[in-house]
């Protein structure tokens, strides 16, 4: 993955980070694509090539990457647009965990960076937090959680 990527997934400066949403998408059983958002307080990257997802149990995104073990990352940063494609492991849950989260394991297998030589890409998908310190303090300790 790129620098810019890395930047926005290393886990710090959260802060500076709750507006910033990403796009995971994955395919459903009836093989229509899915899309749903991700923030930097459910998603770390441990380097380059290895990251850990933690999403909310049930959903639809969280069965569809249990059963295909695959996923797509869109993520804006930098000025550009940045696509992981992603192979997941389901992790143990941990009985401890504060917010407990379904957690994965990601590889990247391909990763492509897209510009455009006639426009600059200013932003993705922004967000704002209702209550960002409860946010903000939930995410370190999703965060830490994904580390073990």
């Amino acid at each position: 993955m790129s620098e810019e990527l890395f930047w926005l997934l290393d886990g710090s400066r959260l802060e500076c980070k709750q507006g910033d949403a990403m796009m995971l998408l994955t395919v459903t059983e009836d093989l229509w694509p899915h899309i749903a958002m991700i923030s930097a307080g459910e998603i770390v990257a441990l380097d380059r090539r290895c990251l850990r997802l933690a999403l909310w149990p049930g959903t639809t995104t969280t069965g569809n990457m249990i059963r295909t073990g695959k996923a797509t990352l869109a993520a804006f940063a930098g000025g550009k647009a940045h696509y992981l494609r992603l192979l997941l492991e389901e992790l143990p849950e941990l009985p401890d965990a504060e917010y407990p989260r379904t957690r994965f394991a990601a590889s990247v297998a391909a990763s492509r960076t897209d510009t455009a030589k006639y426009a600059d890409i200013l932003t993705g998908v922004t967000i704002r937090l209702n209550n960002p310190a409860e946010v903000l303090e939930r995410w370190e300790r999703t965060l830490d959680e994904l580390m073990r």
